[in-house]
């Protein structure tokens, strides 16, 4: 299993959005790494959840639910989707800030490519991220 972090702006696509789907299309990527980053995820995959822009946080844990299919939104072949279905929304959020601050995940691709809308996680900060979330 591989872990990414997806990236939403919280005023166009929020946790809550997604949770009152149920089970949401991840579109809108027009990034050629981000894309290919799509391409690569599997069903059952853990995705967290990144409010980007507003928050600057990780507020939740999705799951792939769908493998990529060509974007329905648009009309030519280079872009693809996902679908993500909510697990948990965190009791705790984690920050940009503490994340830039803390040894080993102040190097995640969140952070080194911070254009980027879909990451990969290295299942070390995935578990750091979720035990964050989890401190009380």
């Amino acid at each position: 299993m591989n872990h990414w972090l997806v990236k939403s702006e919280p005023n166009k696509y929020s946790w809550d959005h997604l949770v009152a789907e149920k089970e949401g299309m991840w579109d809108g990527v027009r990034n050629f790494a981000a894309r290919n980053n799509l391409m690569a995820m599997k069903k059952g995959d853990l995705v967290l959840f990144y409010h980007s822009n507003i928050g600057k946080e990780v507020v939740g844990l999705a799951k792939v639910s769908k493998e990529h299919y060509p974007d329905p939104t648009i009309d030519t072949g280079d872009w693809v989707v996902v679908n993500v279905v909510p697990v948990e929304h965190f009791p705790k959020t984690v920050t940009l800030e503490q994340i830039k601050k803390h040894d080993i995940l102040k190097n995640m691709e969140l952070v080194r490519l911070s254009r980027l809308s879909v990451v990969p996680v290295k299942r070390e900060e995935f578990d750091i991220i979720v035990a964050l979330a989890h401190e009380s």
